[in-house]
């Protein structure tokens, strides 16, 4: 009932940026959070940003400064806008979205397809 679609990944050198986005839908009422991770072969995923209610950012201490998420009005897309990139930021980016009811309660938690950001040295 939930679809996340990322797209925006790619091959880059050092120093370099990639815009990912991240569009959402669903057939049901859905107050969504959203947030970017990323994974890394052999490791675990991990947070990199996300936007609360309020429309809050928040980042990993590692993309601070680097990376600035931000979405539309009415939450359908969720972007990642990454400047000045490393050879470790090389990894799989996971689109999330966290649905709340009318009550704020957490009805789920979805995930997108992934989409592969490589950077090299």
């Amino acid at each position: 009932q939930v679809q996340l679609v990322e797209s925006g990944g790619g091959s880059v050198q050092a120093g370099g940026s990639l815009r990912l986005s991240c569009r959402f839908s669903s057939a049901t009422y859905c107050d969504n959070d959203m947030s970017w991770y990323r994974q890394a072969p052999g490791k675990e995923r991990d947070f990199v940003s996300g936007i609360d209610n309020d429309g809050a950012a928040t980042y990993a201490a590692s993309v601070r400064g680097r990376f600035t998420a931000s979405q539309n009005k009415d939450k359908t897309i969720f972007d990642l806008q990454m400047h000045n990139l490393k050879p470790e930021d090389t990894a799989m980016y996971y689109c999330k979205a966290d649905c709340y009811d009318t009550s704020w309660n957490l009805r789920g938690t979805f995930w997108g397809q992934g989409t592969q950001v490589t950077v090299s040295s």
